[in-house]
């Protein structure tokens, strides 16, 4: 991020501390509570803006109402497509693509 002159401000919970954007819930817990945990992660972060590496990531903090920011969209200068982000949706192309391939 430094090198693309973006001035990296981290979460309280980050690095060896951070903790999942909530999608580890998937499978174990209601949807509601998926959302919740989402939310609740996104609403640590502190920017609007948010980058991530991790595509659930990308879903959950645009649930959590934050703008996520892809690092390899940053890399190539385009704009990160939230996509699907329905956690039964989203999975549900997960699970399509992981039968295909």
């Amino acid at each position: 991020l430094a090198r693309m002159n973006i001035k990296a401000v981290e979460p309280a919970r980050s690095r060896e501390r951070a903790v999942c954007c909530g999608d580890s819930l998937w499978g174990k817990a209601p949807v509601a509570d998926v959302k919740a945990a989402m939310a609740r992660r996104a609403g640590e972060m502190p920017r609007e803006d948010v980058a991530v590496y991790c595509v659930s990531c990308v879903k959950s903090m645009h649930i959590g109402g934050k703008r996520p920011r892809y690092v390899v969209d940053l890399l190539f200068g385009e704009p990160t497509d939230i996509g699907t982000f329905e956690p039964e949706a989203w999975h549900g192309e997960l699970d399509r693509f992981i039968d295909t391939h």
